[in-house]
This record gives C-alpha cells, structure tokens and sequence, in this order.
C-alpha cells in the first residue's frame, strides 16, 4: 500500500492553506461583496456551475471556490482559512467542524447523495461482475481516495473490508488525493481500476466506464451536508448560497451531474 509520507503530507497541506489565503486576497480585489466556498471535489462541476447561477442571480457578487477533499477542506477550515460555506463529500467531517464550533450548526442542510462505484478504462477488456473481480491476477493497480482525508476513500475501503477484500488487495492499492484524481488515473490507464462516486463516472463517459456498481449497504450512506463557516464576513449572503444550493434549481443541476438530490424531507429520511 503507498501511503502518503507524513512529511509530504503536511507540506500539501500546508500549501494548500496558502492557496485559500491567496484564492481570499485575489477576491478582495474585485467584487465588492464575494463568497468563498470550500467545496469536496466531487461536487466541483455542478458547484460550478450553481455558483454561476447565484452570480447571475446577486449581480456584483463573485463566488471563489475551494475544492479538495473534504478531510482536507475541514483542516484547513480548523486552521483559521477565511471561508463562507463548507460543502463536504462526508457527514464526519461536517460533523467535527460542528463539534469544535467552527459551523453555525443552524444553517447546515444535507443537500444531495451519491454512490460508489468501480470504473475502468474505457478499451479495458476486464468483465468484472463483482468486487471480487479485483482479485484477477491481471488487475495489478487499483486507485481509491486516501481513506485518511478523502471520503470516497473512506467509503471504498469500507467497501472492501465488507467483501473481505482489503488485506487480500494488498499492494495493488493506490492512495490518491482526492477523488478526481482516482478518475483521471482511470481515464489515462495508469491504473487497471478505480472507485469513485457515480457522479464522477459520469463526468467522463468517453475514457471511462462503470464494471460495478457496489452495493449501499457495503459502505456508510453516502450524503453530503454545506453550513456556513462560523466567522463568516457575509453569513446571510453565504446561507442564500446554500438555500440555492437546496433550491429547485441547484437541485436540477446537482441531479444533471449524476447526484441523488435530496431537497425533499422525504428523501433526507430514506438517506439516512
């Protein structure tokens, strides 16, 4: 298994602080009122194109986006980074930033959901029907989000350790760091495999496809909570982003991109 190195590790970490701080300082330049939203990867398109909506929607205001994995977003947001919205890929980390006072627990919305899945590359001749399939002597790389700081890491080693498959795995796994990152070694075959959410899958359908489909109940459900960040220099307009987050409209473009929405109560209840 490649771990990260501790030192390396912290050195990503401590640059992608300074990331935030400068995504922050360019912000103040412009638009006289902004946002900041620190978002999972995962959510990057449909964010994108929701926070042009707001755009249109608040003329003069400009939405920054931060996006990583979320165990990283929620260090980075414990560390004092200056943002306005937390959108995490997983309910733990949602639930320690509110835990240690940094989310106006209020305002937290579960917004959508999402399932795993196992990709391959498009031209790859593995017939796969279950997670099993890994064990193929063929298949010798096999990417997942690092488990430490990346949700749908998280969720796929739950996944194997289900299947009795983590140990047997061995050596084949390699941690990446964020989910993106897991697709985009699918996509150009540097890896034979890959587990990332179907949303994911989804974003590239001519360089990737989808061999399973792995089941819920192997993993925790998958569900994505937004709060606005305690300490926000604009929480009203930071709730309205996640009101439209929430809204019909955010809802149909999240559903577009191949989340399951979950604007509805009724929906929260069978997400749960």
């Amino acid at each position: 298994m490649r771990w990260f190195h501790s030192l390396e590790f912290r050195r990503i970490f401590s640059l992608s602080i300074l990331l935030v701080f400068l995504v922050v300082g360019g912000r103040n330049a412009g638009a006289a009122e902004s946002l900041t939203v620190s978002a999972a990867m995962s959510l990057k398109n449909a964010f994108e194109d929701i926070g042009r909506v707001f755009e249109a929607k608040h003329g003069g205001v400009k939405v920054y986006f931060n996006f990583a994995g979320s165990g990283t977003l929620s260090r980075q947001i414990e560390s004092g980074a200056p943002v306005d919205v937390f959108a995490s890929a997983s309910m733990r980390y949602m639930d320690e930033v509110e835990r240690k006072g940094f989310i106006i627990g209020a305002s937290r919305r579960n917004f959508a959901g999402n399932s795993i899945v196992l990709i391959v590359p498009s031209a790859s001749g593995f017939q796969l029907s279950s997670l099993r399939g890994l064990l193929n002597e063929g298949i010798r790389r096999i990417a997942i989000g690092n488990p430490r700081t990346v949700p749908a890491g998280e969720y796929s080693e739950e996944a194997l350790k289900h299947f009795e498959l983590r140990d047997r795995l061995g050596d084949k796994l390699i941690l990446a760091g964020n989910v993106r990152q897991v697709l985009d070694y699918v996509a150009r075959g540097e890896v034979d495999a890959g587990m990332v959410y179907a949303s994911d899958a989804g974003a590239r359908p001519d360089e990737v496809k989808i061999a399973v489909e792995v089941p819920a109940g192997s993993h925790t459900a998958v569900l994505y909570p937004a709060a606005v960040v305690r300490g926000s220099d604009n929480t009203a307009l930071a709730a309205e982003f996640i009101d439209m987050v929430t809204s019909e409209k955010g809802q149909k473009i999240l559903r577009d991109y191949g989340f399951i929405p979950l604007g509805k109560e009724k929906d929260l209840e069978r997400h749960k």
